[in-house]
């Protein structure tokens, strides 16, 4: 049964606070300068506002390594300035739901720091630790940031799992402990104000007990474990867990990140009355330009493609759960240079767009600088980058693949992640404003 609530009738804006807007002239956007936005963003109409990680973390991936989840990274301010942050935001209506990265930590967090130590201490089994096999990896997994899914630690003499980066391992959430800790942590968060959770990789945080290996595509080195791994059963009751732990103690709006899911896998997630999720994001629309597995291409989807995967989600949906709506994210480019035209047509590329977003039926996200019709940015080379995913995707391009680099740049600049990155343009002055 469909109820009205807060989050169902509002409008989300995506925060990227490093490239939102600089308060003190350091180069880099911090909390403050959201606080002095908020007027901005008051009368732009949106009522959400979902922050990017803010957590101190080493920034091997920008904050989706975090060493603390309870501490503010210095260079974007303090805790005082949260709450301020927190608080100014409620005085203008104005919801705020965080960032949640709990698939993995920094390998920095205490946490890993003690596991790494010991086979046999409080923390050694917070992480996934397997022997290796014949002097290699446990596995064939590959990392989704290229490379192997695991690294030997000399200290503890075993290889841990990282789906992501070395710097970002895996938790071990079949240890009772280990949710435990990050329960008691998201109820910390919600007594201190905030409204809700964006589940980063949440799909992804339950594992088959015996790792088998996965297949391996002809051309490729490493095993795709997406189908061992992505939207267990587990997860589900793990999310029950939560539910019944945190997140039905309090007014929230909740939703996860869930790569590959299916319509009928986002009614389990998110069915009214399912005791999980309010929404999920779904990737059809930006994995309908894959090739071969890989998001490093020129292929563009067919309007005929894109109007049956919005169809098929409209209609799978309608009357038994609610739709998440996005073009853009601090993990996808630009929908005017993905979808439309950067020259003549611009401003009418960007308003079709719009008007495709919020005549369908569901919650819209608009990430910070779509309002203004962004476009993506040129990186002339390597060095220019700054995402971890395009630096080794072009490695691997360039050192395996043998591929011309103008050709490797080429791709990263069409669907690179560093085109999201870029700073906020609040003015024509140098800098964009920004700082």
């Amino acid at each position: 049964m469909e109820n009205r609530t807060w989050w169902k009738e509002g409008i989300v804006y995506q925060i990227y606070p490093r490239s939102f807007y600089d308060s003190n002239g350091d180069g880099t956007g911090d909390i403050n300068g959201i606080r002095q936005k908020l007027d901005y963003l008051k009368e732009l109409g949106v009522t959400i506002l979902w922050l990017c990680p803010f957590y101190k973390s080493p920034d091997a991936d920008n904050g989706y390594d975090i060493s603390d989840y309870e501490t503010v990274q210095g260079a974007f301010g303090t805790t005082d300035d949260l709450s301020a942050l927190i608080t100014e935001a409620h005085q203008r209506s104005l919801k705020i739901i965080i960032d949640l990265v709990i698939n993995h930590t920094s390998n920095e967090h205490p946490w890993f720091i003690e596991s790494r130590k010991s086979g046999t201490n409080k923390y050694s089994d917070f992480y996934i630790w397997r022997d290796g096999k014949n002097g290699n990896p446990p596995n064939n997994w590959g990392s989704v940031f290229s490379g192997s899914a695991w690294t030997y630690s000399p200290e503890r003499g075993q290889y841990y799992l990282h789906l992501f980066t070395p710097q970002q391992p895996d938790l071990n959430w079949n240890n009772g402990t280990v949710r435990s800790e990050l329960f008691a942590m998201m109820d910390r968060w919600c007594r201190k104000g905030i409204d809700g959770f964006r589940m980063d990789v949440i799909g992804m945080i339950s594992k088959p007990e015996d790792l088998p290996d996965a297949p391996v595509r002809k051309g490729k080195v490493y095993g795709e474990w997406g189908s061992l791994v992505m939207n267990r059963p587990q997860v589900h009751t793990w999310l029950k867990e939560m539910n019944k732990s945190v997140l039905s103690k309090y007014d929230l709006a909740t939703v996860g990140e869930t790569s590959g899911v299916t319509t009928k896998d986002a009614l389990q997630y998110a069915g009214f009355g399912t005791n999980e999720l309010n929404m999920v994001f779904q990737f059809e629309r930006p994995d309908a330009e894959t090739e071969n597995g890989s998001k490093w291409t020129m292929k563009k989807a067919k309007l005929s493609v894109l109007k049956e995967i919005f169809s098929r989600w409209q209609n799978d949906l309608e009357g038994k759960a609610w739709n998440s709506l996005y073009w853009e994210n601090h993990d996808q480019p630009r929908c005017v240079s993905r979808y439309g035209d950067t020259g003549k047509y611009w401003k009418e590329s960007a308003e079709m767009l719009a008007v495709c977003l919020y005549m369908q039926k569901g919650t819209p996200y608009i990430y910070q600088g779509q309002e203004l019709g962004m476009t993506n940015t040129t990186f002339n080379k390597p060095d220019d980058l700054k995402d971890v995913e395009a630096v080794n995707a072009y490695n691997e391009m360039v050192d395996v693949q043998k591929m011309n680099p103008e050709l490797a740049m080429q791709y990263i600049n069409r669907i690179g992640r560093d085109n999201a990155r870029t700073p906020f343009q609040w003015s024509d002055k140098p800098q964009a404003g920004f700082t």
